[in-house]
């Protein structure tokens, strides 16, 4: 039994301790609009009608957003002499 990305979401969440309104900064870090009523429709269980799936962009987003939560964003690249 394969993890999904929702279970992916939801462990991440409660490893970093991270609340909606965290989540939803989190994505704007990398210019990505995600909603509260979203990330409720990605935590509820599958068989519950407003579940929705998280897709690959949606993850992929977060986990950009949170290398730069967690680390700062990049420095600059210096050029290279030659």
């Amino acid at each position: 039994m394969a993890l999904t990305n929702n279970d992916i979401f939801k462990k991440l969440r409660v490893a970093h301790k991270l609340r909606d309104d965290d989540i939803v900064k989190i994505c704007a870090l990398v210019d990505f609009k995600v909603t509260k009523s979203e990330l409720g429709a990605f935590f509820r269980n599958e068989e519950h009608p407003k579940y929705m799936e998280c897709k690959d962009q949606i993850l992929r987003n977060f986990l950009n957003g949170l290398v730069i939560h967690l680390r700062g964003p990049m420095p600059p690249k210096k050029p290279k002499k030659d």
